[in-house]
């Protein structure tokens, strides 16, 4: 069976979704909705896949197995119950919603209707992280004891379009969009949660009402220490993240660069780049959708990591250390 897919939405990431999706041939693209119908047209493949400027009458009208969800953040509750009550399954765009509430709000509407939904946490489908997971969990380097996750790079950019920039819209600003991925990766390649943060943000940039930094020290499940330093002012580009153990190191520079030290200087290894990390994320959805199997990135999963950025940006208003609540369950599955 190939399952019909419409895409929600043609703003930067909406193409990085085609092509992953494309990459896999049980689903058929067929159908793409933006308000920006030039947009839509752009993307949609003149004559390939038909577009719409209303997603509503697309699900409407096309009835697709499946729909991607690549609306700014605070439509993507609206998005997800709308097209779970048609009965759609669910690609949502991370991160999952703007607050738990929202997150709450769709995964009651994808229990009641039956259908399957997962987050595109793409950091788990990158092929360095991939095998610094299969590192860490063999335990070769023994006792995990901390990790430091640096990621740096102009989030003001006058390409990022406005609503980046109102709290009300994205949830909030460098560390909702971007520490997001430093949250995601860290509990993942870990496969522990983040169970309490300390938070210190800072609002200099020249848009909108949200944070341009944030440093972040925090604590998983086991008590290991993490600091998260997120920078979106000019400067030079970094996104690096190490984890330091009792027996050596681990660094990952971007998703495809893996580094190990066993005591000395660190040495690059060998991984299998393969399939893009967005084919992979499909690949993972196509199976949730065929078996059942909860995805790497479960909608419960996906709640944890906006309730550690709550929680974030609740220490930075209280200035105080907050317990994260309901911490999200790490999946064991293999990918």
């Amino acid at each position: 069976m190939r399952y019909r897919t419409a895409v929600i939405g043609a703003g930067r990431i909406a193409d990085s979704h085609i092509r992953g999706i494309q990459a896999i041939p049980d689903f058929a693209l067929v159908a793409i909705a933006d308000v920006n119908e030039e947009r839509a047209r752009e993307l949609g493949q003149p004559d390939q896949l038909r577009c719409y400027t209303d997603y509503r009458e697309m699900i409407r009208k096309e009835k697709p197995d499946a729909a991607i969800i690549a609306l700014p953040h605070y439509l993507h509750r609206e998005a997800a119950i709308f097209c779970a009550e048609h009965g759609c399954h669910l690609m949502i765009e991370k991160p999952m919603a703007i607050g738990l509430n929202e997150c709450d709000e769709i995964i009651d509407a994808v229990r009641r209707c039956g259908v399957k939904a997962m987050v595109g946490h793409t950091q788990h489908y990158m092929a360095a992280n991939r095998a610094a997971r299969e590192l860490v969990r063999s335990g070769a380097l023994g006792t995990l004891v901390m990790i430091n996750d640096t990621r740096h790079g102009n989030y003001f950019a006058a390409d990022r379009p406005d609503w980046f920039f109102r709290k009300a819209l994205a949830g909030g600003g460098r560390m909702m969009n971007l520490g997001s991925h430093s949250v995601d990766r860290i509990q993942w390649i870990t496969g522990r949660s983040i169970c309490k943060v300390k938070a210190s943000l800072t609002f200099y940039g020249n848009r909108g009402d949200v944070e341009g930094s944030g440093l972040v020290y925090a604590e998983n499940a086991d008590g290991v220490p993490i600091t998260i330093s997120q920078s979106g002012y000019i400067g030079a580009p970094r996104n690096e993240l190490e984890l330091i153990f009792t027996g050596g190191m681990i660094r990952i520079e971007g998703g495809n660069k893996l580094s190990v030290s066993r005591g000395g200087n660190y040495e690059q290894a060998d991984i299998e780049a393969g399939e893009s990390s967005f084919a992979r994320q499909y690949g993972d959805f196509l199976e949730m959708i065929r078996s059942g199997r909860e995805p790497e990135c479960s909608l419960d999963y996906a709640r944890g990591v906006i309730a550690v950025v709550e929680s974030m940006y609740h220490s930075h208003e209280c200035g105080r250390i907050i317990e994260v609540p309901q911490a999200g369950r790490i999946s064991g599955n293999a990918l």
